[in-house]
């Protein structure tokens, strides 16, 4: 890679995660890619951790802290700080997940090299005190996708200009997977990278963690979001939901 790099917008959401922000920030800063801006999007009324945040950001020489009026959630969250961004690239990873430190230094070399605008890489899941690996797929189609998404938000790095007219949906969970699947509708590919560079820890009480809430979340991915039909959105959340369960006690 050439000595002038682009510039890296890192979008990370925050809601009550102070124990958990610490190491990721720090897994921001040790990356062997230098050329990045951080930006966290404070999306809690309790200001009680701000100047926490204030000063876990501070070791960054490019930074932002956007700080919401109200909680909105993470999706609109993410599109506030690619609002802010002056990237050339976005790269997302939520408040208690972390990054290995040639992460973004393989990522983006990768889709320079290669012309890719949009990839995900391999994952480790973290879940009382188990690991297990989850393996990237390419995603070249909107009906491959819709089947199954091994799509790691945090592994997730895009080329800004594919978001045109795009962003992340008001829905408390799958908000990624709208995003996702709109993107491939668009024409676009997602490359996968079968290499593992983010840790995500699956913490409790989570919404992410509430199989109710992604069970209707889930369904309003299919009705609201993709427009299918009643019977439709039914079939495609059985077999996403059947996915999500073969992978996550049957394949590790």
């Amino acid at each position: 890679m050439s000595k002038k790099t682009p510039l890296v917008s890192v979008v990370i959401p925050y809601f009550k995660k102070r124990k958990y922000i610490k190491k990721t920030l720090n897994s921001v800063i040790k990356q062997k890619y230098k050329n990045i801006e951080v930006i966290i999007v404070y999306d809690d009324t309790d200001l009680k951790d701000l100047n926490y945040i204030k000063s876990q950001l501070s070791k960054f020489k490019k930074k932002k802290i956007v700080i919401n009026s109200k909680n909105v959630g993470a999706g609109f969250s993410r599109n506030r700080g690619i609002k802010v961004s002056r990237g050339k690239y976005l790269a997302f990873i939520d408040a208690d997940d972390t990054w290995k430190k040639k992460k973004l230094l393989f990522q983006i070399n990768f889709m320079i090299k290669n012309n890719f605008l949009a990839t995900h890489t391999d994952y480790e899941i973290i879940s009382n005190k188990k690991k297990f690996f989850r393996q990237s797929k390419d995603y070249n189609t909107f009906k491959q996708l819709i089947r199954s998404c091994d799509i790691g938000l945090s592994t997730v790095v895009l080329h800004k200009k594919i978001l045109k007219n795009l962003n992340f949906p008001n829905i408390k969970t799958k908000e990624d997977y709208v995003l996702w699947l709109n993107i491939l509708k668009k024409g676009y590919k997602f490359k996968s990278i079968k290499k593992s560079f983010t840790v995500w820890k699956e913490t409790k009480n989570s919404l992410s963690s509430n199989p109710i809430q992604k069970l209707k979340d889930g369904y309003l991915v299919y009705n609201k979001y993709m427009k299918f039909n009643i019977i439709k959105s039914f079939y495609c959340l059985i077999r996403l939901s059947f996915n999500f369960v073969l992978k996550k006690y049957f394949i590790h």
